[in-house]
């Protein structure tokens, strides 16, 4: 976990996101959830806040998943993000109450599971398998860091991030140790 709340969150590792997916989460709503942070590159509120209809239809998971701009940080723009397939299987494994309002519904049932106890699960989880350093928004700076070193052009992950500038959305993104071993092996005269 982050140490003084201060700290840029953890880009999660390919071995820490199988640990954490296979091992870690084994409640499949807490799959689902954090599924969606991070195949759907989103902060930890909005998918909190994700109602059943924006993800669900009457032939089950939807292809486009609906960030609702009352949700998002700015409040600025809905987005919307395709499903991607290992998404679709934790939502479909998760199969939530479909006549709630809210995909991820508190522990009364009526509101909203609040980011206070998602991020609880999280830190209870990394405890128990040894992980350090990863936040909530560790899954959405791996999903941004993961598409740009993919090659994604900036402004294409800037419409799934929701950032304001690709300024804002350059200093969200890690640079590993490979990436700039290849930008100086790219310097072949």
């Amino acid at each position: 976990m982050k140490i003084n709340r201060f700290g840029r969150a953890e880009i999660l590792t390919p071995d820490q996101i199988n640990v954490l997916f296979t091992e870690g989460f084994v409640n499949p709503r807490d799959r689902a959830l954090f599924g969606v942070c991070l195949y759907a590159a989103c902060r930890i509120n909005e998918a909190c806040t994700l109602a059943v209809k924006d993800v669900f239809g009457s032939n089950g998971v939807r292809g486009v998943l609906v960030l609702r701009s009352v949700n998002t940080k700015g409040k600025r723009d809905t987005r919307e993000i395709q499903v991607h397939p290992k998404l679709k299987q934790y939502l479909e494994e998760y199969n939530p109450n479909r006549r709630k309002e809210f995909l991820f519904p508190g522990r009364h049932g009526l509101l909203h599971i609040h980011k206070v106890s998602a991020d609880k699960i999280l830190r209870d989880t990394c405890l128990r398998l040894g992980i350090e350093g990863v936040s909530t928004h560790s899954f959405r700076r791996t999903a941004l860091t993961r598409m740009s070193d993919a090659g994604i052009p900036l402004r294409h992950i800037q419409e799934i991030s929701g950032h304001r500038t690709l300024a804002a959305l350059e200093r969200y993104l890690g640079v590993t140790e490979k990436q700039k071993q290849n930008a100086i092996s790219a310097l072949d005269f």
